[in-house]
């Protein structure tokens, strides 16, 4: 006894469900994943609206005095990290005469309270009238005052940095 072949239309759309129901697995196995990894990636993200800020500063210094600066702030820098200003990062301009004298950080803040609180305790530790000792002779002076500028920021809602 000989089996009889399905009919080619049948064969056809056999093959044609099982294509569809393979594409559906990836669509959705696709979609799952791209989610995780979206959640995944954003998890930390804190909101724009939050209370956290950043502290820009730049010191104009004498001319050829920022070498002198930088060697003072590295000290600084671990009386900073022991006092819970979390700086970014520090910074000297390359090859622009206009900023040749400049020393520049980033510092990020939990709060302007906490800003206020953790600078004023690194103010007050014992070690840290040496470092401020040696940076006024060197910082630049305009009207009796010494030329640093400082500015608090928040970030956008569109920031990559919150």
């Amino acid at each position: 006894m000989k089996k009889k072949n399905p009919p080619v239309l049948v064969m056809l759309n056999r093959w044609q469900l099982k294509a569809w129901t393979n594409y559906g697995i990836v669509l959705l196995s696709f979609a799952s994943g791209s989610l995780i990894t979206a959640r995944l990636i954003h998890g930390n993200d804190e909101r724009a609206d939050s209370n956290r800020i950043f502290e820009l500063l730049v010191y104009h210094t004498l001319p050829g005095k920022v070498p002198a600066l930088e060697s003072i702030f590295r000290d600084v820098s671990k009386l900073q990290e022991k006092h819970d200003l979390k700086v970014i990062g520090y910074w000297v301009p390359n090859d622009d005469p206009a900023w040749a004298n400049t020393f520049i950080y980033l510092v990020a803040h939990p709060s302007q309270e906490e800003a206020k609180k953790n600078w004023a305790a690194l103010h007050a530790d014992p070690a840290f009238p040496q470092y401020s000792d040696q940076a006024v002779s060197i910082i630049e002076k305009v009207d009796e005052k010494y030329k640093v500028d400082e500015v608090y920021m928040r970030p956008t809602d569109y920031s990559a940095m919150k």
